[in-house]
């Protein structure tokens, strides 16, 4: 039977545990009663004749109806009070009696019980009006929605266009001019992003009130130009008397560009609609407005639901607890407290207020209804996903796949080192100059996906959200077993088509089509990666293609957790990215079939190219960074793009030395890559992963830390700061007796994906934290109408 502590911690929500009951507390504080009541059971013994008389007494007192109410009511008596602030609502005071107001170990554990009781029902007022408040935005929100869907079907069915709504009675429609200000703006900004429901691994950001408009004048005029550059999307029309607006984020490139054609529209042509007339042209509300603004109210319903389950369960949790540790009391002290005090916890505001339910009925009602086309079951697909569950056949494939891979990899270097194949001496030139780069790309790439699948494993253990951080759908988001099932089943794919190729190889097949294997090999992957059938991880193989694009086409795309994640895995894997340049190079110019090795290398344009794709990496990452500035309008985005820009310039002046081997080039390189790393060192430890803190209670580290023990963090840190000094290998060249080069190259690139994967880990146990520290258990959707004032 499990634990009620570990079943506890199991089921809590992670983002609001300081919320919950400090249950291991007041455990420690019961054991402190229990060491204090065996002491005083050892000085009883002395004492045997004046026990016998109370234990009399007390028996006597149990039959009696007198002594019963009294040994009821005499234990504790616990006092309502009301709170300095009616938000606070009640709070509770326990005053002890008879043998129990002696003990100072008592009184410790029911102030400590208090306490919690009193936090618990703060924090649930607290998020209870938060949910109600948006409940009600809701609300309203659907009932502007369903009005504009009504008046667009009737101006459809009149024949008017179905693309812009023109006056009538219901709906009239102006030009806004007013601008939103920049510190507002950004901070809506960087929680925006459109919520796009109807398939359930949508990326979804925080949501923030939208600000009042600003007057427009002189001294205004910068502020207003850069706040017009924010909010284009945002348009003003009249509905039942009210002004709105609604307002689509521009997440998208296609977005961006019509926003940025309209301003250039607006300044260059049309003059007259900055003069805010009312009378002015009409706002282009069309369907897909519309349409989009259904997703952004769909998604709100979602997390708001969400919200409530959460809050459902809190409530649920915590009476459990305090059940629980009060009845360890009453097995501890012979007491009979529960029934007292858990009258006082059944009627208090936490578990005696419904207003939760209520609205959670109401949300289902409304889903149903609105997107749900009245079918319970299709809105329960989305407001109640079911996560799936692994199966034992899944870790029985793991085991099938990790033999087969340990087998060919055991017999593949078996024969690499019968013949001499990474010797540097007697190693075939031709192998390891058009094979060995696939199978090294391959081993980087897996070996990279292999520590993901441990970095979730071991954010599952210590409690760390990282499918909310990442906005990942739970009947769809990757488990470590699937990524485990993955990378053994494609590296012992991969290893056998190595091991037959090398096969033939040595038995003297040079043909193009044996020449060909690897590339073909590459191939087949790139054609399941795209594999548009729902197969073999399809929603997981797209999320990765649509991220990838938001990586490419930065910063056109708004920046989200996972796509600046994903983006600094990419910067790990710049030696993966050459050799795929490489390969590409090799199998499209056809060298494979003459295998001249050498030509893609005397081409020009793949040495300029060597060049992109070393800093390309960083040039996203950068992009990003610079995005995220003006979406936010926070400085540290530009100090961290400044990070990136020093790594582009060393990866550059890296490529540069290993072409020139000069000694300019040489003092050049050391000089860039010294300072970017120091630079990276500073970002990894204070910012990513939130560590040398001057004043934490933990030296060096932080107030808060998800592992125990606190060696890991200093471990941790030392192994980061040697990984990141792998670079020092291009100036020593230093080489393992006769290994080549290129194997050599691997094994540092190896160690480069090793950090990042320890990286990782911090790096999300930090964002944890902050979500925590704010308790954010969910999403807060922007929504698309608010309204402004009249007169502006």
């Amino acid at each position: 039977m499990v634990k009620f502590s570990k079943q506890f911690e199991a089921e809590l929500v992670p983002e609001w545990k300081d919320a919950f009951v400090d249950y291991w507390q007041l455990k420690k504080d019961l054991k402190k009663i229990h060491l204090l009541n065996s002491d005083t059971s050892k000085t009883d013994k002395h004492h045997h004749s004046s026990s016998s008389r109370n234990i009399f007494l007390s028996s006597l007192r149990k039959f009696s109806a007198l002594g019963h109410r009294h040994r009821e009511n005499g234990v504790i008596e616990v006092h309502r009070k009301l709170a300095s602030s009616a938000s606070l609502g009640d709070v509770y005071e326990t005053e002890l009696h008879e043998q129990l107001a002696d003990s100072e170990a008592a009184k410790e554990f029911f102030a400590c019980l208090d306490c919690q009781l009193n936090k618990v029902n703060r924090f649930y007022r607290t998020k209870e009006e938060e949910f109600l408040n948006r409940g009600e935005t809701l609300k309203k929100q659907m009932d502007v929605l369903v009005e504009l869907k009504a008046a667009l079907k009737q101006q459809q069915g009149e024949g008017a266009s179905s693309q812009d709504f023109k006056e009538d009675v219901s709906i009239s429609s102006h030009i806004s001019c007013e601008e939103e200000s920049v510190k507002d703006r950004a901070e809506q900004e960087q929680q925006q992003q459109e919520a796009n429901i109807d398939d359930p691994e949508t990326n979804e950001m925080p949501f923030s009130e939208f600000p009042k408009a600003e007057e427009i004048g002189n001294s205004k005029r910068i502020k207003r130009e850069d706040s017009r550059l924010r909010s284009l999307s945002t348009r003003s029309f009249n509905c039942q008397g009210k002004n709105l607006k609604i307002n689509i984020p521009l997440t998208t490139p296609t977005r961006t560009f019509s926003a940025i054609t309209y301003l250039v529209w607006e300044d260059l042509i049309n003059q007259s609609s900055r003069k805010c007339n009312s009378d002015g042209g009409k706002p282009n509300i069309n369907k897909t407005k519309l349409r989009r603004a259904e997703k952004m109210i769909k998604g709100a319903f979602v997390e708001l639901y969400k919200g409530l389950g959460y809050l459902e369960t809190y409530r649920n949790l915590n009476m459990l607890a305090f059940v629980k540790i009060l009845k360890k009391f009453d097995k501890m002290t012979g007491k009979q407290v529960l029934p007292i005090y858990l009258r006082v916890v059944e009627s208090s505001y936490f578990n005696s207020s419904n207003k939760v339910m209520n609205l959670g009925d109401e949300v289902e009602e409304l889903f149903i209804k609105h997107f749900a086309e009245e079918d319970r079951t299709k809105a329960m697909k989305y407001l109640k996903p079911r996560q799936r569950k692994d199966s034992h056949g899944k870790t029985f494939f793991i085991g099938i796949f990790t033999g087969c891979f340990i087998a060919l990899l055991a017999g593949y270097i078996i024969m690499a080192h019968m013949t001499g194949m990474y010797n540097r001496r007697k190693g075939d030139t031709v192998y390891m100059e058009t094979v060995y780069p696939v199978f090294s790309m391959f081993s980087l790439l897996f070996l990279h996906f292999f520590l993901y699948g441990c970095n979730i494993f071991a954010w599952k253990k210590v409690r760390i959200n990282y499918s909310f951080i990442f906005e990942l759908a739970p009947t769809k988001e990757l488990k470590y077993r699937d990524v485990f099932l993955i990378c053994a089943s494609s590296m012992a794919v991969i290893l056998g088509v190595m091991f037959a190729h090398l096969s033939l190889q040595q038995k003297g097949y040079s043909s193009a089509q044996v020449q060909a294997i690897p590339g073909l090999l590459l191939l087949t992957f790139l054609v399941v990666l795209v594999c548009p059938f729902n197969i073999l991880y399809k929603s997981s193989r797209y999320r990765f293609l649509g991220v990838m694009r938001n990586i490419i086409l930065s910063p056109l795309y708004k920046v989200v957790m996972l796509d600046f994640f994903m983006a600094d895995q990419m910067c790990s894997q710049v030696p993966m990215l050459r050799n795929l340049e490489y390969v590409a190079c090799y199998y499209i110019t056809g060298s494979f079939k003459t295998q001249d090795y050498t030509y893609c290398m005397r081409t020009k344009h793949y040495q300029d190219l060597a060049y992109a794709v070393s800093f390309l990496p960083y040039y996203w990452r950068a992009m990003q960074c610079a995005r995220r500035w003006f979406d936010e309008g926070e400085m540290s985005h530009l100090v961290n793009l400044g990070k990136y820009v020093s790594a582009m310039f060393a990866a550059g002046a890296k490529v540069a030395y290993e072409k020139e081997r000069s000694i300019g080039w040489l003092c050049l390189f050391v000089t860039i890559s010294s300072s970017a790393t120091v630079y990276q060192l500073y970002w990894d430890f204070v910012k990513d992963w939130g560590l040398l803190q001057m004043n934490s209670k933990n030296p060096w580290l932080r107030n808060e830390l998800m592992l125990r023990q606190k060696i890991l963090y200093y471990v941790s840190m030392g192994l980061n700061l040697i990984l990141r000094l792998a670079w020092l290998q291009t100036v020593l060249h230093y080489s393992f007796e006769h290994v080549d080069y290129r194997v050599t190259g691997l094994f540092l690139a190896a160690l480069e994906v090793t950090r990042r994967g320890l990286w990782n880990f911090y790096r999300l146990e930090n964002e944890h934290l902050n979500n925590a520290g704010k308790f954010r258990a969910v999403k807060i959707v922007p929504l698309p109408f608010h309204e402004v004032d009249e007169e502006d």
